[in-house]
């Protein structure tokens, strides 16, 4: 016969008794013992109130365990007063359960209702504990602190003068040195005028030995409050600890005795490392915030610039010269920094770069000059943005996270890491500018390749600026281009078995779309340039397609258009289907006449010809890498051939990608077959076919 629904067992624990099985009839609320009724009786009459009440009873199940204890309030009465016992051992059995059930917010609550703070803090500020009655003592403080009861505005000089004094002190029980570095920390956060009185107790100087110790919450500790009299630090005294912070000896031992130490790093202390390196550079604020007043005298500028320079000579002063007037505002340098941010530390950071890497700095002044105008790379826009980029990626200005645990070593080897930061990130910029031969028109491209190189690089954690550099070097613009599309082609989403063939049934669709918009371009038509053998570039010509796609219409212009030719006003016309084939490069006639291979590099990548009777070519130079593509793509689309430019092979993979998450939103986080579910065997007979008859 099973037994009664209202019948449960549960087992029974409390203080100075070993546990019992027993049974509880939740709507007699009787008890009894399973082995006797005897058991029963030794139940206290506290039992049935607190656990047969209406409001729980029903709560208990087969096979819980209900464990009687003291109250909070009787509990922290008698170790209130177990704590003021004159027996040594009493009392430090007292601190120690205290220590533990400090813990509990109902049992805080309680103590300090009885003054128990006070009672602690007159137990330190005595001095007359030491050892493990003082860690507990310590210990205890800071459990009862830590639930935010009382406020920490309420403690005396002589206190604060005490726990200091164990910070300070050259050997100290680490146990009591932890605690103190704990409640000092505490006190600077929560407490505008605590800091002012712990900061004159406290300097970073009597901080350091801390961190040269082996034990790595000491170190965590000391890291904590010195990036708490950090944070709270004004103004004109956070610089004064920043300087401290940048020299040699602290860094050193940060490096050496936290971030290089053979114990791993554990999540509090990386935390703290992150803390420091973002209160570091938010030291940068002031100055990213900072604009240039646009009326002050261009001529300032120029001074402020050649004051930097290191070397005499023409060739310093060149490339002075050059630095102003690579700028967007040639007529007064200093629109340029009044975007804020980055403000006057874009500046800051370019006279850096030329007083301290002078040789890079002209070297880079130097190619630019030589290049072509819509291929220079402009130094001071570049620097600006650079600038901007790097407060977004380090969130200089920003509070530190309470959760985040990212910090970078390479940024503890150097005094001024975020100018070295920047100088190797400069150089970057200009050498992934030559790789992807870019123009005015790509800068915006430009920073976004050199966005995703640092990150990267940023992403192996370098141990030094150097590693930083180095990793930057296997990360050109042609691994960038390889890593995108592996990751691109790696992703699992795409290499199912039904997302491939809804590929190759979406391609025909997107290239056909493509092909489309070549074709309009086409009949929009292009103004060309005509390229002497002088290299005279002051005469145009104008070619477009016609509505129909039937016919080039072409002729000469005096001048370039502002706007589109009407192909009835171009005299030449060249009908498609006289047209033999496009080449281009090297193959095309006018590359080939005499001279024409002393011409640049650019010009021949942008040559093309239309073959159209058997020795007739209508040859073009594009203006731009762009139109040769379009060109080229459309031409051949209206002879019937593939187009392989770049620019379609680009086009494809962004339509195709936006194409496919557009047909696959409907199927977010759910998982795709690889194969198509089986066709389930015919049905023995069809009885359940509806008759309409």
């Amino acid at each position: 016969m099973p037994p009664p629904a209202d019948i449960v067992k549960v087992a029974i624990e409390w203080p100075g008794a070993f546990p019992k099985l027993m049974e509880i009839d939740q709507v007699s609320r009787c008890w009894r013992g399973v082995l006797g009724s005897s058991h029963t009786r030794k139940i206290p009459n506290l039992l049935l109130s607190l656990f047969c009440s209406p409001q729980n009873r029903n709560d208990i199940k087969n096979g819980s365990i209900l464990r009687l204890t003291k109250s909070p309030a009787s509990t922290a009465q008698e170790l209130h007063e177990r704590i003021q016992s004159s027996s040594m051992d009493a009392k430090l059995e007292a601190l120690k359960d205290l220590a533990t059930s400090s813990r509990d917010i109902t049992f805080a609550q309680e103590f300090i209702n009885l003054d128990g703070i006070t009672l602690l803090t007159q137990m330190v500020e005595s001095g007359t504990d030491f050892g493990d009655l003082l860690s507990f003592t310590l210990t205890a403080f800071v459990e009862l602190m830590d639930h935010g009861i009382i406020s920490w505005d309420t403690f005396s000089v002589a206190f604060i003068k005490k726990i200091a004094s164990y910070v300070n002190k050259s050997a100290m029980d680490t146990a009591v040195l932890q605690r103190s570095l704990a409640i000092l920390e505490s006190m600077v956060l929560n407490s505008q005028d605590l800091y002012q009185k712990v900061a004159q107790e406290i300097t970073i100087g009597q901080l350091i030995p801390h961190l040269q110790g082996s034990d790595q919450d000491i170190q965590t500790y000391t890291i904590a409050v010195i990036n708490a009299l950090f944070l709270k630090a004004p103004e004109e005294k956070r610089q004064e600890m920043a300087h401290i912070l940048a020299q040699k000896q602290l860094r050193s031992i940060i490096l050496t005795n936290v971030i290089r130490s053979p114990k791993p790093i554990n999540e509090e202390m990386a935390h703290q490392l992150y803390v420091l390196q973002v209160l570091t550079f938010n030291l940068l604020e002031d100055r990213m915030m900072t604009k240039m007043d646009p009326q002050d005298q261009p001529s300032l500028i120029e001074i402020r610039r050649i004051k930097v320079q290191l070397a005499e000579g023409s060739l310093c002063a060149f490339a002075a010269v050059y630095c102003t007037f690579s700028l967007q505002n040639h007529v007064n340098p200093a629109v340029d920094f009044t975007q804020i941010p980055p403000g006057m530390l874009a500046l800051d950071n370019m006279l850096y770069f030329a007083r301290h890497h002078q040789d890079a700095y002209i070297r880079i002044v130097l190619e630019n000059s030589s290049r072509e105008d819509k291929h220079e790379c402009p130094f001071g826009r570049s620097s600006i943005e650079l600038t901007k980029m790097l407060c977004e990626i380090l969130k200089v200005g920003e509070l530190p996270s309470e959760n985040c645990h990212e910090f970078h070593p390479m940024f503890f080897t150097h005094d001024r890491a975020f100018e070295e930061f920047f100088c190797i990130c400069i150089q970057l910029l200009n050498k992934t500018w030559k790789e992807m031969r870019a123009t005015s028109e790509d800068f915006n491209k430009v920073m976004q390749v050199v966005r995703e190189q640092i990150m990267r690089a940023l992403t192996a954690k370098p141990n030094s600026l150097d590693q930083f550099k180095s990793r930057l070097q296997n990360l050109s613009y042609t691994e960038i281009l390889k890593l995108r599309q592996s990751e691109r082609m790696n992703q699992e989403d795409f290499q199912s078995r039904p997302i491939l063939e809804l590929r190759e049934k979406i391609q025909p669709e997107i290239m056909e779309l493509i092909k489309q918009q070549r074709l309009n371009r086409l009949c929009e038509g292009t103004c060309f340039r005509k390229i002497s053998s002088r290299r005279r570039q002051d005469k145009f010509w104008y070619c477009r397609l016609s509505p129909n796609h039937k016919v080039l219409h072409y002729g000469d212009l005096e001048e370039s258009p502002q706007g589109e030719v009407p192909h009835d006003s171009l005299q030449d016309k060249l009908p498609v289907a006289d047209i033999k084939a496009v080449v281009t490069g090297k193959d095309c006639p006018h590359m080939k006449e005499k001279g024409a291979l002393k011409q640049n590099k650019e010009v021949l990548e942008l040559a093309f010809s239309v073959l159209y009777e058997s020795d007739e070519y209508l040859n073009f130079i594009a203006p731009d890498k762009h139109e040769y593509c379009v060109w080229t793509d459309g031409l051949n689309a209206l002879l019937g051939k593939e187009m392989t430019s770049e620019f379609t092979k680009s086009d494809m993979d962004t339509l195709l990608s936006m194409e496919m998450k557009l047909r696959l939103l409907d199927l977010e986080n759910i998982q795709i077959p690889e194969a198509p579910p089986p066709i389930p065997k015919e049905p023995s007979n069809y009885d359940f076919v509806y008759d309409c008859n």
